[in-house]
């Protein structure tokens, strides 16, 4: 397959793909839920932050992380007491607890009070054609308040050699365009050129079955080389094809 034929065959996939059927078995369905920009910021980050594993387990978990925040989790966020911090005991997605849900709650509230909430973060601390960098700065404000050690797995590290899938994934939520009715598009002071593929197992073969990866690890060195084919693909929004990758990989089985 020419480079022109791939881009072809690719582009035919996002269409297929890149539409509201993919909401019915995707974790980006629960911030859908919301209307608040802030609900919609933080149901998705949590949700994010969970997507690991199972697709369904991943969704029946973040519908009930938000029933927990009494499907308000902007409110919960800002106002929330010792009591609704008691009442998240006992939730559990894979190895991420309580522990970590409540700290998650508590740097989330400093976000929003301190640094202008995630959009803030992200806008102000955005490198120049690559939002690895900021995903480290991120961590680091994300733990400037007390924390446990065990936390700090939860939110990946672009400049430590991890490919940031659940993040990378997150952004490309707040920033891609809303026109198909799938991603949100209400960070708008983010260029989509400047994301970065949520790089996964599913995502991972299928690019190197298509010769736009030869790295066999899935680190930041493989993102970094993906990034690059799919940008000479699509300058200006090369992360619309993490819906032909994984839809070839998940459901075409490619």
């Amino acid at each position: 397959m020419t480079k022109n034929e791939l881009k072809i065959f690719l582009d035919e996939k996002v269409i297929q793909y890149n539409n509201p059927e993919f909401l019915e078995t995707d974790p980006i369905q629960i911030p859908h839920l919301f209307n608040k920009k802030e609900d919609i910021e933080i149901s998705a980050f949590l949700t994010a932050t969970i997507a690991w594993g199972n697709r369904k387990s991943i969704i029946n978990n973040s519908h009930k992380l938000m029933e927990k925040m009494g499907q308000s989790p902007y409110d919960f966020v800002m106002n929330y007491s010792e009591d609704d911090l008691e009442n998240l005991a006992g939730f559990v997605h894979r190895t991420f607890n309580d522990i970590d849900l409540v700290f998650f709650i508590q740097s989330l509230k400093n976000i929003y009070t301190k640094h202008n909430g995630l959009e803030g973060v992200f806008t102000l601390h955005q490198g120049v054609d690559s939002l690895q960098p900021t995903i480290s700065k991120f961590k680091e404000i994300f733990f400037e308040i007390p924390y446990e050690q065990r936390t700090t797995k939860h939110v990946s590290d672009p400049l430590k050699g991890s490919a940031a899938k659940r993040i990378n994934m997150f952004l490309r939520w707040m920033v891609r365009g809303a026109t198909t009715n799938v991603d949100f598009g209400i960070w708008k002071n983010i260029n989509p050129s400047k994301l970065s593929c949520p790089l996964d197992v599913h995502s991972g073969n299928v690019a190197r079955k298509l010769g736009l990866l030869k790295r066999k690890q899935n680190d930041a060195k493989a993102l970094a080389e993906l990034d690059k084919n799919l940008r000479e693909m699509a300058p200006l929004d090369p992360v619309k094809y993490d819906f032909a990758l994984f839809g070839l990989g998940v459901f075409e089985k490619f």
